[in-house]
């Protein structure tokens, strides 16, 4: 008689990729570790009356006392990360509010029924054009990409698209392309964006119209690559859901998104059709003070937060009702907003260390002395490089256009084309980069995995990235002399 051989209980060989919180809090920790190998540095700092900020001064570089970050400082970071005045665009609670307010107001629209109902119906009028919202939608944020930067306030949209893409037999990843790829490309194609375009023109010394119809050109021919991507991806998911790279998320984002095929019964009531009015106004009302009434996220984050009490009143959810989807909102998309407190905390260590301007003057060394066409190509690959450590398009222009602007003159290349390789390198790791509470906190809402994003936009990074340096050596080879 054999003795029958007991088998050995199955192991996960699967490597299982580290969640946002532990990358965000791992490269903190390698910044740090960077504080106590890269030299201090600091250039001297005057003030801009066109900018109203302070910037570095080209030809200012010197040592200084170095300040390692230990321990104390790491642990310390993601909570300084929430309120360092650091000079790169909003402070991060400023954000993580507003995050919270979000999903308060989405939770009392989503506690009326009117979302589901509306995505049923919608479904039904679209049935069989589904993919034409796809290049619609891109257009719109690339819109307001190119035109006022649109950044943080895309995070608003995400709770709104993942369901309706759901709903159309895409998937998650598909929502998140349309918001980030869509707002990304108008950011990196920016015309008229005064956090890029503007702002890294008047610290370079020349005027923002100057370099436009290369940028239209760059606009124009990114997000045709990018809208035909998506479009692609989407149609393939479609055909064969199990083709999505967030196939084994289906049941569950389908259940936390609630999927049309839980509303077929919903009947699409006059009170829904009201709730989606007021919804869609509150968006109308955000989209007009941040582009014409100078709002910026408190204003925002008030604007939600009594829009969800008023659609609350008039759906009739009665004061309990109406405090419980609310605060049950916000707790939906408290990780977002923790995740938006880790990645500046990463930006405040590396700026308490005094590395910062270090790596800038590493950079202005690396440029002196190449050919036109090798220049431009180099200047791109650095404001790359740059990016990842400053993700704020507006600081990164403040901090490194004073510097690296004028090395174009030595080089024969006009300042105007130093911005454009600057704001499209920023734009193109502003759709990858970890350090980005808009990248993070976007995924984290629409539930895609950070490492399934980069799997799906390595090719359209690539794509990006030819046009882009093909674009700059074409304006090298077109442009006259540096201004």
């Amino acid at each position: 008689m054999t003795t029958p051989v007991a088998k050995k209980p199955e192991r996960q060989a699967r490597f299982r990729f580290p969640s946002a919180y532990t990358i965000l809090f791992a490269l903190i920790v390698i910044v740090a570790a960077m504080t106590w190998i890269i030299p201090a540095g600091q250039y001297e700092r005057q003030a801009s009356a066109t900018l109203g900020k302070e910037i570095p001064v080209a030809g200012t570089y010197a040592p200084t006392e170095a300040n390692p970050q230990g321990v104390f400082d790491i642990i310390l970071a993601p909570i300084a990360g929430f309120y360092n005045p650091v000079s790169y665009a909003a402070n991060a609670i400023d954000v993580a509010l507003f995050v919270l307010m979000i999903g308060g107001f989405i939770g009392v629209v989503t506690s009326t029924g009117a979302i589901d109902a509306g995505i049923k119906r919608a479904m039904t009028r679209l049935k069989g054009r589904e993919k034409w919202m796809i290049p619609i939608l891109m257009a719109l944020f690339a819109l307001g990409g190119t035109t006022e930067g649109m950044a943080e306030e895309t995070l608003a949209f995400y709770v709104l698209l993942t369901p309706v893409m759901i709903a159309a037999g895409y998937d998650a990843l598909t929502a998140a392309a349309v918001v980030l790829l869509g707002a990304g490309v108008g950011v990196l194609g920016s015309t008229v964006n005064a956090f890029s375009t503007v702002i890294a023109s008047n610290a370079a010394g020349v005027p923002f119209t100057d370099g436009l119809a290369l940028r239209l050109v760059i606009l124009a021919l990114t997000f045709v690559a990018t809208v035909a991507y998506v479009m692609r991806y989407a149609e393939r998911v479609k055909a064969d859901p199990s083709r999505s790279l967030v196939f084994d998320r289906k049941a569950e984002n389908e259940a936390y998104f609630r999927s049309a095929k839980e509303t077929d019964a919903t009947e699409f009531t006059r009170l829904h059709k009201i709730v989606l009015l007021l919804f869609g106004a509150t968006f109308a009302v955000m989209i007009w003070g941040v582009s014409l009434g100078g709002w910026w996220m408190a204003q925002m984050s008030g604007l939600f937060m009594i829009a969800g009490i008023g659609i609350g009143i008039v759906a009739r959810l009665g004061e309990k009702g109406l405090v419980e989807a609310f605060v049950g909102g916000a707790r939906d998309l408290l990780g977002v907003a923790l995740i938006i407190g880790l990645a500046r905390g990463i930006v405040v260590v590396m700026d308490a260390g005094h590395i910062t301007d270090t790596i800038l003057h590493w950079a202005e060394g690396t440029v002196t002395g190449l050919s036109h066409i090798v220049f431009i190509n180099a200047m791109y690959w650095i404001q790359v490089a740059l990016s990842f450590l400053v993700p704020s398009t507006s600081g990164l222009a403040v901090l490194s256009m004073p510097i690296l602007a004028p090395v174009g003159d030595f080089a024969g290349v006009s300042r105007s084309l130093v911005v454009t390789a600057f704001q499209s390198a920023e734009g193109v790791v502003n759709l990858i980069t970890p350090t980005s509470a808009v990248v993070m906190g976007g995924l984290a809402i629409a539930r895609v995995p950070y490492e399934r994003w980069l799997l799906f936009v390595w090719p359209v990074l690539l794509m990006l990235t030819v046009i882009i340096m093909a674009a700059l050596s074409l304006g090298v080879l077109l442009g006259g002399p540096s201004t």
